[in-house]
């Protein structure tokens, strides 16, 4: 009997062994919301690429890019929810969730690659313990290029925007559309060149790169280069599906994301002049925001700042002290 029972032994010990490979491997998906051909996506690519690389193939990404997956507002959800590991949200989105989301949604608070850098720095460890209680765990962040004003028309001042359908992508741009009595209108960056063709959106807020990647130039020929603020995208994971690695691949997973967040903040630097000019090749005017304009939303700023200060309570108040005191010396607080 155990000269018989050897043979299978042998069989069924090869079978585990061979299977190991497999059982081993985990496979994500990651849930997008912007083209393919946008930077951040570009980014996420190269993201996914180096973590199969660093894992030696036991965890492999798939990106799912233009809202595919899920749509933008729904992906933090999902991701809680268990409906995908992985995915990259705007943070200031998620404002009404919780103020401290959008920080950095604050308009002329943080205009300046280097001040919005001081801004996450002061801001990371309240929204990590703020992710964490929610399940999730932050990758890393990428910051969008300076955020300007598309409009059908030439504007001197905030006044003649009044009565404007206006894209409200977060609460922050919904709130900016109230103060300037402009029509607040919500669309998702996948949805926004129909949107601008149809005359659903006459004009919005927004940054170089998603004005070129949704043609915005076809239907829109002015771009007031306002520089308002420089809101980040975060790449966030379930906290569930992170532990279950086991610790060289979390390793390799945070290595990548870390090279990745440099990476990501370097080629949004670049980019910023590389889609105005874009813009301007195909006909777009992008002009300095008037003085009275840059005084009219100077004032937005510091209302919403207040407003957002009474929101965040001690976390923004702490937020806020970080990011001032971290200014270098003369620099405007």
């Amino acid at each position: 009997m155990q000269r018989r029972a050897l043979p299978f032994l042998a069989l069924a010990l090869a079978g585990v062994l061979s299977a190991a490979p497999c059982a081993a491997q985990v496979r994500w998906d990651l849930a997008a919301a912007y083209p393919a051909s946008n930077f951040h996506t570009e980014n996420l690519m190269q993201f996914a690429k180096d973590v199969e690389a660093g894992t030696g193939g036991k965890l492999r990404i798939t990106v799912h890019a233009n809202a595919s997956l899920f749509k933008a507002n729904e992906i933090k959800r999902a991701v809680q929810g268990g409906q995908a590991p992985a995915g990259e949200i705007l943070l200031p989105n998620f404002e009404n969730e919780n103020a401290v989301f959008g920080a950095d949604g604050l308009p002329f608070l943080a205009t300046s690659y280097a001040d919005s850098r001081r801004l996450y720095e002061a801001q990371k460890p309240v929204l990590e313990r703020l992710l964490g209680a929610q399940g999730l765990r932050l990758l890393y962040t990428v910051a969008w290029p300076p955020q300007g004003i598309y409009t059908k028309k030439e504007i001197a001042s905030v006044a003649d925007l009044r009565g404007i359908k206006w894209r409200a992508y977060s609460p922050a741009t919904a709130k900016i559309a109230e103060l300037i009595g402009a029509q607040p209108v919500t669309i998702q960056a996948a949805e926004l060149s129909q949107a601008m063709a149809t005359g659903a959106v006459e004009s919005m807020m927004t940054s170089g790169s998603t004005g070129y990647d949704s043609k915005i130039y076809e239907s829109i020929k002015y771009f007031y280069d306002t520089q308002a603020w420089l809101p980040k995208n975060a790449v966030i994971v379930s906290r569930k599906a992170f532990d279950a690695l086991d610790k060289p691949a979390q390793d390799a997973l945070l290595k990548a994301a870390a090279e990745a967040e440099a990476r990501g903040w370097k080629l949004s630097a670049e980019k910023n002049e590389w889609y105005k000019k874009a813009l301007a090749d195909k006909g777009m005017k992008i002009l300095p925001p008037p003085v009275k304009l840059n005084a009219d939303l100077r004032q937005v700023g510091d209302v919403m700042l207040a407003d957002w200060l009474r929101k965040a309570g001690p976390d923004g108040e702490a937020i806020i002290a970080a990011y001032r005191k971290s200014a270098p010396a003369g620099a405007a607080k």
